[in-house]
């Protein structure tokens, strides 16, 4: 076994994520962004599956309950990050950087 000043590689496991540190981030508890691996451990990464907001836009928000908070507005054609999905809904973020939220599927243009 190694001490601490013989770590090997280039990644260890130095803790818990600090809250602030991945505000904004693409990262859940058992997901996340596959940008983030290498910054960031979680036990799934996802490759960004890129969907075009439909006429109208949409709004992403903060979960999928009825009362979540909009955390902003996307317009027709923007791009959108899926990550995962489930039921009517799909979350993702806009780039690497965020925002991150759900989205109604409905809003974004199906694969083709």
């Amino acid at each position: 076994m190694s001490s601490d000043s013989e770590i090997q590689g280039p990644y260890t496991l130095s803790g818990p994520v600090d809250r602030e540190t991945a505000r904004g981030l693409p990262i859940r508890g058992d997901l996340a962004h596959i940008g983030l691996a290498g910054r960031f451990l979680v036990p799934h990464y996802a490759v960004p599956q890129p969907r075009t907001v439909m006429p109208g836009g949409a709004s992403l928000m903060t979960g999928t309950q009825d009362d979540a908070t909009e955390v902003c507005s996307l317009m027709e054609g923007d791009s959108f990050e899926v990550l995962d999905v489930a039921g009517n809904h799909a979350w993702g973020c806009l780039t690497l950087e965020g925002p991150v939220g759900y989205i109604q599927l409905d809003r974004l243009e199906p694969l083709g």
